[in-house]
């Protein structure tokens, strides 16, 4: 009877903290749950797929399976990354139906992982599976401003969903998954993978419906080529009169900044998750001091992104750009030292650093995208970033499989990557770019910049 009173007490505990400051009007609390479903079937996924890939198999024939797996999975991912912003902007209708495929589409993949598991079959499966997560988290970034409520910003909404995710998906459905995998073997984890992908495609079934309004909404694009003044003339009546869905809003210099911050430490934290766990394997320790090793290191970036969430969602967020550019800086330098130590400590506290600041830098980036861009263009910049961040962090996930296992190898590696990101990121915050069209050479702050109308081939001949 006690522990079903604690217990009650703390579902009322969870649930008043789902449904704090409007979130239950709004529409947040349901979107919540659907991110705690994603971040638990990601949670479950990686518990199989590590059993299987990782834990059962001996160093060489885990790397070979590992990087065949990401191989499939990265190169499409490459090539379809840069779809997935686009076609969210087509995506006039049916948002929540798409929230809910991604689920049910993976419960489905789920099932017939559990009787092919050790076969071929499951690496396109593992692709498909990757694919769905990453969309999903590109449309939720795109249906949140949808469910905001009036009491708190954007910045604050996505540090809740994350914390909301990591602490109740990731940290629970982790470890039941785990203990469920130590006993059953991979075919229970799948077995809880699937359950938790029906439960939510039926959560995000539950988003409430207005999240299907776009009308007026201005899709967004990365690339800016500044216009000649004296050969081009704006005629305000032509502009308003081009449909929205026709123009094209620019992103300003602080979002591209915090792009391209946000996208070295994304390669970063790839990086870490994937190398680590190859560096202890490859040590030839008892499979207890690889756990612990695994566990130190995990821990650190548990405790990093936690400390980086509820840091930014107190701080006073006046120059994002500028924690975004510190935030870069402190990530190449614990790269560095992580060379020098060529130990576990120096990679344990890279992980805590880059944990840390990824959050922190995905605040400051969420910041400067609701300051920077209009309203209609805000749902469609959070795609496009969403999409960016995600192929940065696949990336560093290939570099953790690729890379030899010394530790100042790989981090030697990865150094001299966020060192040229560190570089682009500093040049894009002083409005220059070693790109021409992807850096800062463009207005402080999209507003700055009308949206611009690309007009079809035979209408720009006439």
């Amino acid at each position: 009877m006690r522990g079903r009173e604690i217990t009650e007490k703390g579902i009322a505990t969870f649930r008043r903290a789902a449904e704090a400051d409007g979130a239950h009007k709004s529409g947040l609390t349901a979107l919540t749950y659907a991110t705690m479903a994603n971040f638990a079937l990601d949670a479950a996924i990686a518990v199989a797929l590590a059993n299987t890939l990782f834990f059962a198999s001996a160093t060489a024939e885990s790397k070979t399976k590992v990087a065949l797996y990401l191989l499939i999975t990265i190169a499409p991912f490459a090539l379809i990354a840069p779809l997935i912003g686009p076609a969210l902007d087509r995506l006039q209708r049916g948002r929540r139906l798409a929230l809910a495929s991604s689920f049910a589409v993976r419960a489905v993949l789920a099932v017939v992982l559990i009787f092919s598991f050790d076969s071929w079959v499951l690496y396109p499966l593992a692709l498909c599976m990757m694919v769905l997560s990453k969309s999903f988290a590109v449309l939720k970034s795109a249906v949140t401003p949808r469910v905001l409520p009036p009491d708190i910003d954007l910045v604050r909404t996505n540090s809740r969903l994350t914390v909301f995710g990591l602490v109740g998906g990731t940290l629970g459905a982790g470890g039941i998954a785990a203990a469920t995998a130590a006993l059953t073997g991979s075919t229970g984890a799948l077995i809880l993978a699937t359950g938790i992908a029906v439960g939510g495609a039926y959560l995000s079934w539950k988003i409430p419906r207005w999240v299907e309004i776009t009308e007026g909404e201005v899709p967004t694009t990365l690339g800016y080529h500044a216009r000649d003044a004296e050969t081009e003339v704006f005629d305000p009546a032509t502009e308003s009169a081009v449909p929205p869905r026709k123009r094209r809003q620019p992103l300003g210099r602080a979002v591209v900044t915090g792009l391209w911050g946000n996208g070295s430490i994304r390669v970063l934290t790839g990086f870490l998750t994937f190398y680590i766990a190859f560096v202890a394997k490859a040590t030839e320790h008892r499979p207890v001091q690889q756990a612990a090793m695994l566990g130190l290191v995990g821990a650190a970036a548990a405790i990093g992104n936690f400390a980086g969430n509820a840091t930014g969602a107190r701080l006073q967020l006046g120059r994002p750009s500028l924690i975004v550019v510190n935030c870069t800086i402190g990530c190449t330098a614990v790269a560095v030292l992580a060379v020098v130590t060529d130990n576990l400590f120096g990679a344990a506290v890279a992980a805590l650093v880059a944990s840390g600041a990824s959050a922190l830098a995905k605040v400051s980036l969420d910041a400067a995208i609701q300051d920077d861009l209009p309203p209609e263009s805000i749902a469609s910049g959070f795609g496009r970033s969403e999409t960016v961040l995600q192929l940065s962090w696949v990336i560093g996930g290939a570099g953790g499989v690729l890379l030899p296992t010394d530790y100042w190898k790989g981090f030697a590696v990865v150094s001299a990557v966020l060192v040229g990101g560190l570089v682009q990121t500093v040049l894009s915050y002083r409005g220059f770019s070693l790109l021409p069209g992807l850096g800062g050479r463009r207005p402080l702050h999209a507003e700055q910049e009308v949206p611009h109308y690309d007009p079809p081939r035979g209408e720009a001949a006439r």
